[in-house]
């Protein structure tokens, strides 16, 4: 048997190449050198060797086109420029604070825990002559709230101290008599400081501070007092809640009784409690000086008395009295009625707590003539004796001139038209002298200015020029009507007679003094000569014929004592026309052949019960200048009067 042959093995079946993974679109072939190259060949021509014949690979994807990213460098470039822009902006806004507003801004921080207090000074007192005292500053204080801090305060439950405004309120509102809830409206809110009362006594914040409230405190003040009450009131005036000045002497002197106020400050915490080692500085009150008046205290309280006590008997509405020392020119007493007690204002009018004597300018009447009289004298048109033929009726243009009291032809010397006060007369003399005359007169005696008393509110009057007075103003203005003048005026006019014709500008301050009590004068007044010494000598003589028993005042005769002076009727003008009352004065000096004191006395608003001046005037004169003598201890001269011829009937 034949061996059959074996057929030969199959050979395996070649392995298959694997198939490439096609390239990166996104990813450019990077050249090749040539080794490279080389190599490469030999690499795949040894793989096509053992994987037998290659596939055709895949197809690569055309890669999809996309929009242009543009330039990302500019980009950047950009974004840092902007970034360090806003670097040196914080950059130069730190520098600013830290450095050049460091110490504005600390200063500023510092403000918000420091804390204030005014520490007034103490107010000057104001004195009579004599050294009492009439005004003065007493201890009082007052009571504030920080209704901020109150607002800042953190309450803890159930704790026993108030910490909200109503229950602030319901604490203190007893003890300073006030609303409680007005109270609360007041502590509520984010002001920093209000005052919630103020002039209280010592005692008072006593128990306020006993309360221990927060964002509650006290602060020392002072209060005016008077211890006199309505002793000068009218001249001393009263000063506001806050110590100022607000009338009288108080207002125009309030720079040299106010003094300068001083500091303290001092850090707190937040509830406005003073921190002890916090900062802290104190810059001394200066006290103010005291001002002392030329006022004698008998003198003003005597005729503040009569005063009062004619104005209520007569009705008239209010009145002014004035005595002066005739050589210096210094007011001793100047009353008003009604007066006031500046302790207690409280319904008090406006009007009532002004000084008439000084603010009221009002037509003088009568007491004028001697102004017309010293204008004649002065220029030589009349003497004394000159005699005056005086009709029943006097026509000046459209004007009818008449007496007070009716006469038939009557023959009067200058010196009896003046005793009798003869409009008539007056008139004709005035004629004489011409309305430039009259006028430079009325000037030279100081009216149409203000004396100079230093005191707020005081009237020039009111003198019409040359050129605007009318046809009838050389018949009126003569005897006091169509002018005007305050009763200081009027007084000053008979004080310059009195003192040979030189004007001594009124003052009413004598002078200051400092802590230590020296006085310091005040400026001599202004002097100036109005007047010749023989026309005030003839002057003098004349007015003595009006307290004689042919005169117009009687009245005012002061038993052992020469007395000079006029009488004063003139219907009185009331918001700017004659309302039917008058205005009744009488103004003289004592004694006559040697003056030493003058004494005006003006009624407003007489009539009901009595107006001539001689009637209801002159005798209030009397009394006042007859206390004013003895005060002074100023004694008669003992010589007697010279006889006056009056008329020639």
């Amino acid at each position: 048997m034949t061996d059959a042959r074996r057929p030969p093995a199959p050979r395996p079946p070649a392995r298959a190449a694997r198939p490439t993974t096609p390239a990166r679109p996104t990813t450019p072939a990077r050249p090749t050198t040539p080794a490279r190259t080389q190599a490469g060949a030999r690499t795949q021509a040894g793989a096509r060797t053992q994987a037998g014949p290659r596939r055709p690979a895949p197809r690569r994807p055309a890669p999809r086109r996309t929009r242009p990213l543009g330039r990302p460098g500019v980009r950047l470039r950009g974004g840092l420029v902007v970034v360090l822009a806003v670097l040196a902006l914080l950059g130069g806004r730190l520098v600013q604070l830290q450095g050049l507003q460091a110490t504005a801004y600390a200063d500023q921080a510092a403000q918000q825990r420091l804390r204030t207090t005014v520490l007034p000074a103490v107010r000057g007192q104001i004195l009579a002559r004599d050294g009492s005292v009439i005004a003065v500053s007493d201890d009082a204080r007052a009571i504030y709230a920080e209704p901020r801090t109150i607002a800042a305060g953190v309450c803890q439950p159930g704790a026993a101290r108030p910490c909200t405004p109503a229950a602030i309120a319901a604490a203190l509102a007893p003890v300073l008599h006030l609303d409680v809830a007005a109270l609360t409206t007041t502590l509520t809110g984010s002001r920093r400081f209000v005052y919630l009362a103020r002039a209280l006594e010592p005692a008072v914040a006593k128990q306020v501070q006993a309360l221990d409230l927060p964002g509650i405190g006290t602060l020392v003040e002072s209060r005016r007092l008077h211890p006199a009450g309505e002793l000068a009131a009218n001249v001393v005036g009263f000063t506001d809640i806050d110590g100022k000045g607000a009338a009288g002497v108080e207002l125009g002197w309030q720079r040299l009784l106010a003094g300068v106020d001083g500091k303290a400050t001092a850090e707190v915490d937040r509830a406005g409690r003073v921190i002890p080692t916090g900062l802290g500085r104190t810059q001394q009150a200066v006290a103010g000086r005291d001002v002392e008046l030329t006022i004698d205290r008998d003198l003003q309280w005597d005729a503040q008395r009569l005063l009062a006590a004619e104005v209520a008997a007569t009705g008239a509405s209010d009145g002014s009295v004035i005595t002066m020392d005739v050589r210096t020119g210094q007011v001793l007493a100047l009353a008003t009625a009604p007066t006031f007690n500046p302790d207690n204002r409280a319904g008090v009018s406006g009007e009532a707590m002004g000084n008439k004597a000084i603010s009221e300018a009002y037509e003088p009447g009568s007491v004028n003539k001697v102004i017309t009289a010293a204008a004649a004298l002065q220029a030589g048109v009349v003497t004394p004796d000159s005699v005056i033929t005086v009709p029943p009726t006097y026509q000046v243009g459209a004007h009818t001139v008449h007496d007070a009291e009716q006469h038939g032809l009557e023959h009067l010397t200058f010196a009896g038209v003046l005793a009798k006060s003869s409009n008539i007369g007056t008139v004709q003399v005035a004629q004489r002298v011409g309305p430039q005359g009259i006028y430079d007169m009325l000037r030279a005696f100081g009216f149409g200015e203000r004396t100079g008393l230093g005191l707020p509110g005081e009237s020039r009057g009111v003198i019409p020029t040359p050129d605007n007075w009318s046809g009838s103003s050389i018949a009126t203005i003569p005897i006091g009507q169509g002018v005007s003048a305050t009763a200081v005026q009027v007084a000053s006019v008979y004080a310059t007679v009195a003192n040979g014709g030189v004007r001594v500008a009124p003052s009413i301050v004598r002078g200051t003094r400092d802590g230590t009590g020296q006085l310091t004068p005040v400026a001599a007044p202004a002097t100036s000569r109005v007047i010749s010494a023989d026309v005030a000598a003839q002057l003098r003589t004349m007015l003595e014929g009006v307290i004689s028993d042919q005169g117009t005042a009687p009245l005012a005769a002061i038993p052992g004592y020469r007395v000079a002076g006029k009488t004063g009727t003139a219907q009185r003008v009331v918001n700017r026309r004659y309302d039917g009352s008058y205005t009744s004065s009488f103004v003289g000096f004592a004694p006559a052949d040697a003056p030493r004191l003058v004494t005006a006395v003006v009624l407003q608003g007489t009539g009901a019960k009595g107006y001539f001046g001689g009637q209801v005037a002159a005798p209030v004169f009397a009394d006042v200048m007859s206390f004013a003598l003895r005060s002074m201890s100023i004694p008669p001269t003992g010589t007697r009067p010279p006889a006056l011829r009056l008329s020639v009937d």
